[in-house]
């Protein structure tokens, strides 16, 4: 079975993904980490993230890889496990950046498309019902207000110890929202058989429980 959650940044979809695998007992994908596997690539080689002519020539040298360590999804790029550096500020800037150019979505559309086929699997991203896994039994697009995701944002820097301005953070937000949805190939959006979850007044259990009970009505 193949589940897709889609939606902007700061939704919640990462976590959502990862806790409702664990309970369906499927594999987790966290699409956004290859993408910031490339992204921290680019920052290492002084590259430019948002210019198609330095990025695209880097591809050759990427090896990109995701294994599954005791329940855990790390990142190996170029033989090295970096899912501790892929985190920062910085390489998710990069991410988003590179994530637009087509070539980047094409170079790692066969891997997704190979650990779906081979493995049940939820998969969270930006086109995953829409492109990636569009036959998904369920395709969610989790998505929640601006001011309440960059709130979120806020409160997870806080707790690493990381002061941020929330305007600022609600810039950046509303900056990738309209980067994600506008950029002319593969743009975020809801599929046509996707279903919309608001969860701007939800907590992450609600939001979580809303999504096991329709897995389990395919599932039935």
């Amino acid at each position: 079975m193949k589940i897709a959650i889609d939606g902007p940044a700061g939704a919640g979809k990462s976590a959502t993904a990862k806790a409702l695998a664990k309970k369906l007992g499927f594999i987790y994908v966290d699409t956004g980490a290859l993408y910031r596997g490339i992204g921290l690539y680019v920052i290492r080689k002084g590259a430019k993230a948002s210019a198609i002519e330095e990025v695209v020539p880097l591809l050759a040298e990427i090896k990109i890889e995701m294994k599954h360590i005791d329940g855990e999804q790390h990142i190996f790029l170029n033989g090295e496990d970096v899912s501790g550096f892929i985190r920062t500020e910085s390489v998710s800037a990069a991410a988003s950046d590179v994530s637009a150019i087509p070539a980047v979505r094409d170079f790692l559309f066969d891997m997704q498309r190979d650990i779906a086929e081979k493995n049940s699997v939820v998969m969270d991203g930006r086109d995953i019902g829409t492109v990636v896994l569009p036959e998904a039994e369920l395709k969610i697009f989790l998505t929640a207000k601006p001011e309440a995701r960059a709130e979120r944002r806020v409160s997870q820097l806080a707790e690493k110890g990381i002061e941020a301005n929330f305007e600022e953070v609600l810039a950046d937000v509303i900056q990738r929202d309209y980067n994600d949805t506008n950029r002319d190939f593969r743009p975020l959006k809801l599929a046509e058989d996707g279903i919309l979850i608001d969860n701007s007044e939800l907590n992450f259990e609600e939001t979580l429980e809303k999504i096991i009970t329709l897995a389990k009505e395919r599932m039935a």
